[in-house]
């Protein structure tokens, strides 16, 4: 396994397989990997003659400084475990690496058609521009045959799908296959996060009330409204000491906007544990 830290080496690489008709799957992070990583490694490494692999915490989606700061950081062991799963090369850049200053100082601009409104998009302003921003970025390096993307960010993995189809009427990413791949859970049902790392044990313990509750609904969902679920769903973690709910959203998958039906419906969860903001989700009609 190869560490490159340039655009120049990383379309160097990518060009030579190109040539010898190899199909490149990429799997775009942030780092601090964990077994939902994983995961998307090993279908990328199964599903492709070469995985490359970004390990880059994106400083243009973040809105909150701290945040940014506070996220964590270890290139060592991530590759480590990338080498171990059969991953061809890690792209970990600098920011200076993959923007210009200008870039960085300036909100990139697409129109999401409104898949950006609601849920992440209405409480992060300009959260999915820096996703997108960089994420078109990594393809247009990459030129990747495949990309995985985990379904526990399901907003951002719309916007991913609705962009390429998007670009690739402009034959911007050829033809790039788009892939959503199932939430990853701890043994307790806690949805694996990077962000999990920064939660005490007994924040952890705490958390798994968020899981444990979305799974309940689907019981409520049989009698109850999708508006009472939702109050329901609400209710029932507020009640939790130390866990706050940001927003619980029952949505169309497709189109992200409140529905009143749970057909083809996703419920959406924003949840602080003390400082730590942790997300899921639950589809009702799986």
């Amino acid at each position: 396994m190869q560490i490159i830290t340039t655009k120049q080496e990383l379309q160097r690489q990518v060009e030579a397989c190109k040539q010898e008709g190899k199909t490149i799957g990429l799997v775009p992070t942030m780092g601090a990997l964990h077994e939902g990583h994983a995961s998307l490694v090993r279908r990328a490494v199964n599903e492709n003659d070469i995985c490359v692999v970004s390990v880059f915490v994106n400083p243009t989606q973040f809105n909150n400084k701290e945040d940014l700061a506070l996220y964590p950081r270890d290139l060592e062991r991530d590759a480590k475990l990338l080498s171990s799963i059969g991953a061809h090369y890690v792209f970990a850049p600098s920011p200076e690496e993959m923007y210009t200053a200008e870039e960085m100082n300036q909100t990139f601009t697409f129109d999401f058609g409104g898949l950006d409104k609601v849920m992440e998009g209405k409480m992060r302003p300009g959260h999915f521009n820096g996703v997108v921003q960089v994420v078109s970025r990594l393809f247009y390096l990459v030129q990747p045959d495949r990309a995985y993307f985990g379904e526990k960010d399901f907003q951002q993995l719309a916007i991913i799908r609705f962009m390429v189809e998007r670009s690739t009427l402009a034959g911007t990413f050829g033809n790039l296959q788009i892939v959503g791949c199932p939430i990853v859970r701890e043994s307790t049902g806690l949805a694996l996060s990077s962000r999990n790392e920064r939660l005490s044990e007994a924040e952890k313990q705490t958390a798994l009330a968020i899981s444990h509750t979305l799974m309940e609904s689907l019981e409520w969902a049989k009698t109850g409204s999708v508006r009472e679920v939702e109050k329901r769903v609400t209710d029932t973690i507020n009640a939790v000491e130390g866990l706050e709910v940001e927003y619980y959203e029952i949505v169309d998958k497709t189109t992200l906007q409140p529905t009143d039906t749970f057909h083809n419906a996703i419920g959406c969860v924003t949840v602080y544990c003390g400082k730590v903001r942790l997300i899921d989700n639950i589809q009702y009609d799986a």
